[in-house]
C-alpha cells in the first residue's frame, strides 16, 4: 500500500465514529448501508470506513433536500 493511500485511510472514520457524529446507533449506520442510504463509504476488509469530506458533502445534500 502506498504511503499516500495509507495516510488517506488513517483519516477515515469507522461506523462507530459516524454513529456518534449523527447521534445514531451503529446498527442504524449498518442499516443505512444495507438499504443504500447515507454517505458513501469504502470497504477495507470487513470494515466500512467513511471519508470525513464525504460526510460533509452528504450533510450539505441533506440540508438542501430539507429546504426544497
Amino acid at each position: 500500500m502506498s504511503e499516500q493511500l495509507a495516510e488517506r485511510i488513517k483519516r477515515y472514520l469507522t461506523s462507530a465514529q459516524v454513529a456518534e457524529r449523527y447521534q445514531a446507533g451503529e446498527s442504524t449506520i449498518r442499516y443505512w448501508r444495507q438499504i443504500g442510504y447515507g454517505p458513501t463509504y469504502i470497504k477495507v476488509g470487513r470494515r466500512a470506513l467513511y471519508d470525513p469530506e464525504e460526510l460533509d458533502r452528504w450533510d450539505a445534500q441533506q440540508e438542501r433536500g430539507a429546504a426544497a
